[in-house]
């Protein structure tokens, strides 16, 4: 007759995990959304806003033909 097989250890049931272990991750993720939210929203903040407010458009410069002579020093 053969022999019976030989114990070497003995399994058992893991404990059940605690709630934060089991609820961590949507903890965290409530956490990171709700912060997402309020850095989006609180920290863009608006442009100060200047004393003297800026015209609505800018003429352009007049067209001229070529350059000033005067400015280049040709001019007498």
């Amino acid at each position: 007759m053969p022999n019976a097989p030989r114990v070497i250890g003995v399994l058992t049931e893991p404990a059940p995990p605690t709630w934060w272990r089991a609820n961590r991750h949507k903890v965290l993720l409530a956490a990171g959304l709700l912060l997402g939210y309020l850095i989006g929203t609180h920290l863009g903040g608006t442009p100060a806003q200047s004393d003297t407010p800026l015209p609505g458009h800018t003429t352009p410069a007049p067209a001229t033909s070529g350059p000033d002579p005067t400015a280049l020093g040709l001019a007498s």
